[in-house]
């Protein structure tokens, strides 16, 4: 493995303390603080838009987090339509080949195109594209790397197994709030084996056509003690949820969505609600090592909605798009071991993971 050099943190804004503020905040926040400053006219320049636009587009689609944690092996016994349906899930995949410890990592490489997209009526079509790639590394599962570079702006984020991490150009690197989660990215078909973990204490929320496929719909909810590990004293985060919708025919995680309402109030401030919604299809599953079925294809599409006071319209909302298709995967890496999951200096020396390892998070 190359060795990595934490990237140099740019500045949000020249002057008035505002990199010292963007910093205070959360990467995600910080982001969409100044995006949403540069649509309201708060930044100059028409050459700054392209370069918001896909700042945000890299920190909402590029590294986001499941917004449930790994569980422990549970018992393999189906005790309701939920285990039923994950257990075809494990049957159609091939996933129990992963479960039985003889895949102990993982590797994917793929391409990812990233677009703002204008609004139903708006006219004119998708936004400008992005082009870019990825590649990511998982050791059994709770650790992994991703790194992701698209039209000249490089992402990182990664898990050590207790806290999980993010690095951007414009904001350098830090901790993740509430622990260890698995990456989205790897939820949206990539690896059977976190799916079947993270859905195994779904709830059955009945069933739905997606793209004219009658899928089965399993539904979780983050309880309001880890919703409330996630905050701090600007953000709240009031609730977060994920939809997975398996196919009745194959058995196969078609859709996956997820949806987050975050509360964010700066000091002096009037409140700002940020909705922030991804929907994944997902597509082209075909047998890679061993015969474990992996998908290489899907889209996302997120809807980023803004309200509160002060917000010209009752709801604005910013429709973002990411496409991408997997070029590379294979199982037990030559070579691939816990130190490549090490998180950046900065962000061990950060008082959030500190704080994370010593609470046993």
């Amino acid at each position: 493995m190359k060795s990595r050099v934490a990237l140099e943190p740019l500045a949000e804004e020249p002057g008035c303390g505002e990199e010292d503020a963007a910093r205070r905040r959360s990467g995600l926040h910080a982001a969409l603080h100044r995006w949403a400053r540069l649509l309201s006219g708060g930044v100059a320049g028409d050459d700054a838009r392209p370069a918001a636009d896909l700042r945000v587009l890299l920190s909402v689609l590029a590294c986001p987090l499941s917004p449930v944690p790994l569980l422990p092996r549970l018992p393999r016994h189906v005790a309701s339509s939920a285990q039923y349906i994950i257990e075809q899930f494990r049957a159609t995949t091939g996933c129990g080949k992963l479960e039985d410890g003889a895949v102990k990592s993982m590797y994917a490489s793929g391409r990812v195109r990233l677009s703002m997209l204008q609004e139903p009526g708006g006219g004119g079509g998708g936004g400008r594209g992005h082009e870019g790639s990825f590649v990511l590394w998982q050791l059994a599962p709770s650790m992994w790397l991703v790194e992701m570079s698209v039209a000249g702006q490089s992402v990182a984020a990664g898990s050590d197994g207790r806290v999980a991490w993010r690095r951007t150009p414009w904001l350098g690197a830090h901790a993740a709030r509430g622990g260890s989660r698995p990456l989205r990215r790897a939820l949206q078909g990539l690896d059977p084996v976190t799916i079947a973990s993270i859905f195994s204490t779904a709830e059955h929320a009945g069933e739905k056509e997606v793209d004219g496929e009658d899928c089965f719909v399993l539904r979780l909810d983050v309880g309001p003690s880890v919703l409330s590990s996630w905050s701090d004293g600007t953000a709240e985060v009031i609730r977060h949820g994920l939809t997975g919708f398996f196919s009745q025919r194959s058995g196969l995680l078609a859709r996956l969505e997820d949806s987050q309402l975050t509360r964010i109030q700066s000091p002096g401030a009037a409140a700002m609600y940020w909705e922030t919604t991804i929907a994944s299809a997902v597509s082209d599953y075909r047998a890679v090592d061993g015969g474990v079925a992996v998908a290489h294809a899907g889209t996302s599409t997120a809807h980023l909605a803004r309200f509160g006071v002060g917000v010209r319209a009752a709801r604005v909302v910013t429709r973002m798009e990411e496409s991408w298709t997997i070029d590379d995967v294979a199982f037990n890496v030559p070579g691939l071991g816990p130190d490549a999951f090490i998180p950046p200096e900065e962000v061990r020396r950060s008082r959030s993971y500190g704080a994370a390892i010593a609470g046993g998070k």
